[in-house]
């Protein structure tokens, strides 16, 4: 087969996966600006793209892509050397035409993977997999503002995404036009303005990322994803769905009616009651009951997480309006 035979072919494979993951960036960082002018909605978002079929069908052909771009990356550059040989070596000065980035795709590439591993295992593992899982902890799968709280409030994370960046940059800056070559487009009139296309785009999506991460951990070491009165208020409506299960449809419609305070002070309430011994032996044969002791400590893990940013911030400044 000419896609897995020829060196054409496998050119081919890498332009496509690389146009579909260059396409996936522009999503996520359009996602990450609705995160920046509208967090509920980024919440949202996250609701719609959980573990449901679809969701999960794009996270495996997505998964795809990226296992299929870096095993023809590492085929294609050992097939490169191979061809070259000794040759290589010999080669004092390269011509000036030849880009910086196109001698070290590969490095780069391997930089670029490892930030993704720490992206995936700050995100996509605490949210989508834990869904896939069943195992819900302190924070709803879908409070993605929560998990950017988590991610950007650590000193070093601002760090990594710079480097992440940098070498994507560099990645995209020569991949952009080289996957056009690769399919052919490769005349004299076209490349110049393929290069400049390239570059335009690469660098408006990168500079946009890297805007974004310096506003998140802006607001993520104010604690604004846990302070904020909407965000709270949208936080407690996730619980909605384990109560319906638990409790029943008037105690899920009781957390997404009542005021935030309000559903926080009852739920500690009923977590209390539910602990005694004398609610254990009542509900001894009553088959819903862990699981309503399950929900009730997940609901109150939550409202003590986000609360005790409250106590934070009037350490911090005493003067402080605490939210509503």
């Amino acid at each position: 087969m000419w896609l897995t035979c020829s060196s054409v072919g496998r050119k081919f494979i890498m332009a496509l996966t690389g146009a579909c993951l260059v396409l996936f960036l522009t999503f996520h960082c359009v996602m990450n600006a609705v995160c920046i002018c509208w967090p509920e909605a980024y919440n949202s978002i996250c609701e719609f793209l959980g573990a449901n079929w679809y969701a999960l069908i794009a996270s495996v052909g997505l998964a795809v892509l990226f296992i299929l771009h870096i095993c023809y990356a590492v085929w294609l550059t050992l097939q490169n050397r191979k061809a070259r040989g000794e040759v290589r070596y010999a080669i004092e000065h390269r011509p000036a035409t030849v880009e910086w980035s196109s001698q070290n795709m590969l490095v780069l590439g391997i930089v670029v993977l490892a930030f993704l591993v720490i992206h995936l295992i700050q995100f996509w593992a605490k949210m989508q997999w834990v869904e896939i899982c069943g195992d819900h902890g302190t924070l709803p799968a879908a409070a993605g503002t929560l998990f950017i709280q988590e991610a950007f409030s650590k000193f070093w994370t601002i760090i990594v995404y710079m480097i992440g960046f940098i070498a994507l940059w560099f990645h995209l800056q020569h991949g952009f036009w080289s996957m056009f070559q690769s399919v052919g487009w490769d005349n004299t009139a076209w490349i110049p303005r393929l290069k400049k296309i390239g570059n335009c785009w690469v660098s408006i999506v990168i500079a946009l990322f890297v805007a974004q991460a310096i506003v998140f951990t802006v607001r993520a070491h104010e604690n604004y994803y846990k302070t904020n009165p909407e965000l709270r208020a949208q936080y407690k409506t996730m619980l909605a769905p384990m109560f319906l299960q638990d409790f029943g449809p008037d105690a899920a419609q009781a957390v997404t009616m009542a005021p935030y305070e309000q559903i926080a002070g009852q739920i500690r309430q009923m977590a209390t009651n539910f602990d005694s011994d004398q609610a254990r032996a009542y509900n001894e044969n009553n088959p819903k009951f862990e699981g309503q002791v399950k929900t009730l400590n997940a609901a109150v893990a939550l409202f003590d997480y986000l609360e005790a940013a409250d106590a934070q911030n009037e350490e911090t400044n005493p003067m402080m309006v605490q939210p509503q």
